[in-house]
C-alpha cells in the first residue's frame, strides 16, 4: 500500500499543474497508465486562448466561448476561465513556457474557429502542448513522485468518501494508493471511436471509475469532433490544427469549390461542430474534402509539426491540398464539479476533460481546453490547501475472484457501434440500437470487482461504461444543440448569428438563455 496526501491520476497537463500547485506543500503521488508524455495535452498543436492583446477584454473572449457552446455554459465557471486566462499565461511564461513571438518581439497572437480576435498563443509553431507539458514537468517531477505504466482500477469508497485507487502495476499484481484527496486527471473518451485526435489512452477511463464510485455525470452527450484529421487513404496521420485555417486556409471539395461559402458568417472559422456537419455531409455525398493551403504564408515553418505529416505523401504539398476528414475530439460532459473541482463524492476531484465544469456548453471554443487545464488546476489546488483531512478506512481486502464470464468485444466492435449510431448524426432509431448492445454487457459496466480483468480487458470495461453512458444521454436529449445533432430534432440546431446574439430562425432567441446541464445520477 502507498499513501499520499493527494492522490493524482492522469499526467495531462490539468493533472501536471495541480501537482505544481501542490507540490510544496502536500506530498503528491502522480500515476498514469502509459508513460508520462501519453496525453491529449502532449498531441495539442492549436494553442491557448487569452485576452491579453490591449484590444480585446475578457468579455470577448467570454462572448465568443458561450457563442461557440450554443448557450450552454455555465455563466459563473465560463466567467472565472476567462477572467483568469492572463493572469494565469504570465504564470506559465514565469514556468518557463517560451510562446512563439512576432518580429517585434511580442507575443504573437494567431486566430482560431468562431473567435472574433486573435487570441491565440502558440508554441513551437504547432506544439503548444508539448512545450507547455515540458515546461511544467521540468518543474513538478523533482518534487513528486511518479508511477508510469500503474493502471488504475476503481476508486476506493467508503461511506460517501474516496480514500484511494485500486490499480495494478506492470506485472499485473494489485495494489491500493490511499491519499487523503483524490483528483482525476485521466482525459478524454477519443478512442471510442475510429478516427480520433486523441492519445491511445484517451478511453474514458476517469469517468468510468467515478461513475461506478456513485458520483454525478453531466452533459456526457456532447462530443466535439474535430473537422480536420489529415487522411492518407482511409487512415488518419493525426490532427491539423485549426490554427491552420486561422492563417488563411480554406476548406474546398475536389474541384476546389470553398465548402463552408454561404454556410455559416464565419466560413472556414465557424464553430467546429458547424463546420465538421458540413465535411460529414460532404462525405455522405461521396465528395472528398481538402483543405487548401495555398495561401498559407510559410507554412513549413509556421506549422512544422502538421508539415512533418505531409511530407509521408509528396503529392499534399505539390498541391497544396490536404485531404481531411472530422474525428473525436473532445468531450463537454463528464464527472460533475463544482467551482472548486468536487465532485458528488466527498474527497474525490476532478480536473481537465474529464470533469464537467460547464465552461464548453454544447461544443467547445478552439484552444480554451489549455487555458481550462491551467485555470481550474489552480482553483482546486486552492480548495485542497485549506481542506479538511478525513480519517482513513481500514484497507479492504482485494479479491481475485471473477465475476460471472462474459465474453467482451473488441475495441473495433465499441468503436463500429459509436461511429455508426452516436457519431456526428445521431436520431432516435440509432441511439436505441446503441444502448440496447451495451446493455449486453451491464455485468462488467456494473460490476465492482474488476481485479480478474487484464489490463485491455478493463480499458474494454471502461469503453463499454463510457459508451452506455454517452448513448443514453444523447437518447435523453430530444434537440440538436452544438456537439450533439439529432437529425430527427435538426431543426432545432437551425440557428443563425447575428452580432452579439443567437436567433433560432423560427424567431427564438437564445441569447441570455442559458440552459441547465443533462445530469446522469448513479
Amino acid at each position: 500500500m502507498k499513501k499520499a496526501d493527494v492522490l493524482i491520476v492522469g499526467s495531462g497537463l490539468a493533472g501536471l499543474m495541480t501537482a505544481d500547485y501542490l507540490c510544496n506543500d502536500k506530498n503528491v503521488i502522480l500515476i498514469t497508465k502509459s508513460e508520462l508524455n501519453h496525453s491529449n495535452s502532449w498531441l495539442a498543436q492549436g494553442g491557448i486562448a487569452a485576452a491579453i492583446n490591449k484590444e480585446d477584454h475578457w468579455h470577448h473572449h467570454y462572448h465568443d466561448t458561450v457563442m461557440a457552446g450554443v448557450f450552454h455554459n455555465r455563466k459563473e465557471t465560463t466567467e472565472l476561465l476567462v477572467k483568469h486566462g492572463t493572469r494565469l499565461i504570465k504564470r506559465l511564461i514565469d514556468a518557463g513556457v517560451s510562446f512563439d513571438k512576432n518580429e517585434n518581439n511580442e507575443l504573437a497572437l494567431g486566430m482560431e474557429g468562431a473567435h472574433g480576435k486573435r487570441r491565440i498563443l502558440h508554441a513551437g509553431g504547432d506544439s503548444t502542448g508539448k512545450v507547455i507539458v515540458e515546461a511544467i514537468m521540468a518543474r513538478v517531477l523533482p518534487n513528486i513522485t511518479v508511477y508510469e505504466n500503474e493502471m488504475a482500477y476503481d476508486l476506493f469508497v467508503e461511506n460517501g468518501v474516496c480514500h484511494g485507487v485500486f490499480t495494478k502495476d506492470t506485472d499485473g499484481n494489485p495494489r491500493l494508493f490511499k491519499a487523503d484527496h483524490v483528483i482525476l486527471a485521466t482525459g478524454g473518451v477519443g478512442q471510442l471511436y475510429s478516427a480520433t485526435s486523441n492519445c491511445l489512452e484517451a478511453t474514458g477511463d476517469g469517468i468510468a471509475m467515478a461513475y461506478r464510485a456513485g458520483a454525478s455525470l453531466a452533459d456526457m452527450e456532447f462530443v466535439q469532433f474535430h473537422p480536420t484529421l489529415l487522411m492518407n487513404g482511409e487512415s488518419s496521420c493525426g490532427l491539423v490544427s485549426e490554427a491552420v485555417r486561422g492563417e488563411g486556409a480554406r476548406l474546398v471539395t475536389e474541384d476546389r469549390v470553398p465548402l463552408m461559402t454561404g454556410k455559416h458568417p464565419m466560413e472556414d472559422l465557424a464553430p467546429r461542430d458547424v463546420v465538421a456537419r458540413e465535411i460529414f455531409q460532404a462525405n455522405l455525398a461521396h465528395k472528398k474534402v481538402y483543405l487548401d493551403i495555398s495561401n498559407v504564408c510559410n507554412f513549413k515553418v509556421r506549422f512544422p509539426s502538421i508539415h512533418k505529416m505531409c511530407v509521408s505523401t509528396p503529392e499534399i504539398l505539390e498541391t497544396g491540398l490536404l485531404p481531411v476528414q472530422p474525428g473525436a475530439h473532445f468531450i463537454m460532459g463528464g464527472i460533475k464539479v463544482d467551482t472548486e473541482g468536487r465532485s458528488s463524492v466527498q474527497n474525490l476531484y476532478a480536473v481537465g476533460e474529464c470533469a464537467y465544469t460547464g465552461v464548453h456548453g454544447a461544443n467547445r471554443l478552439a484552444s480554451n481546453s489549455l487555458l481550462e487545464a491551467i485555470v481550474f488546476a489552480e482553483r482546486l489546488s486552492s480548495a485542497i490547501l485549506t481542506a479538511k483531512t478525513y480519517n482513513h478506512c481500514e484497507q479492504p481486502p482485494i479479491s481475485l475472484s471473477s465475476n460471472p464470464t462474459v465474453k467482451l468485444p473488441s475495441k473495433q466492435e465499441i468503436q463500429e457501434v459509436m461511429d455508426r449510431y452516436v457519431g456526428i448524426n445521431r436520431d432516435h432509431n440509432g441511439l436505441e440500437k446503441a444502448v440496447q448492445w451495451f446493455q449486453q454487457f451491464e455485468s462488467i459496466i456494473d460490476g465492482k470487482n474488476h481485479f480478474h480483468l487484464t489490463g485491455n480487458e478493463k480499458v474494454i470495461s471502461n469503453m463499454l461504461t463510457v459508451g452506455l453512458l454517452i448513448s443514453k444521454a444523447s437518447l435523453m436529449r430530444n434537440e440538436s444543440r452544438g456537439g450533439h445533432f439529432r437529425v430527427d430534432y435538426s431543426k432545432s440546431n437551425d440557428i443563425e448569428w447575428y452580432g452579439n446574439r443567437i436567433i433560432h430562425r423560427t424567431g427564438e432567441m437564445y441569447r441570455e438563455q442559458f440552459l441547465e446541464p443533462s445530469e446522469m445520477i448513479c
